[in-house]
């Protein structure tokens, strides 16, 4: 498996998608835009494309298309609560730099970033 989910992030999709019925899957993405080039995105789908990538962790299955699996490679997704709030996290290792807002990230020329967090 390419993209991993925390124990915390799968307990949270599980808690998301029963509000949203059973049907429907979390997907994460890579779009262009955001102060650092690439950001970071999160929707319920309903359908699996035939290009995505079904990651599943402990009951949770998460959709990646195949541009983004590629830009998230190895990453990790983890949700967090903090004094500042909560958020999912992610954690990855082809970003070269991310924006202090937390959804944005510069991917490393070489996919070797230095594992920058983002926060979503």
């Amino acid at each position: 498996m390419s993209l991993h989910l925390t124990e915390s992030a799968s307990a949270k999709i599980l808690g998301l998608l029963e509000d949203q019925g059973e049907a429907m899957h979390l997907r994460i993405f890579v779009s262009g835009g955001g102060c650092s080039g690439f950001q970071y995105g999160f929707t319920f789908d309903e359908e699996v494309k035939s290009d995505d990538t079904v990651v599943e962790s402990q009951g949770v299955k998460l959709l990646v298309d195949a541009m983004s699996l590629d830009m998230l490679k190895d990453a990790e997704v983890d949700y967090q609560t903090s004094l500042q709030g909560e958020s999912f996290v992610i954690r990855n290792p082809n970003a070269a730099s991310s924006c202090g807002c937390g959804k944005s990230f510069t991917p490393a020329e070489d996919g070797a970033g230095c594992a920058n967090n983002a926060g979503y």
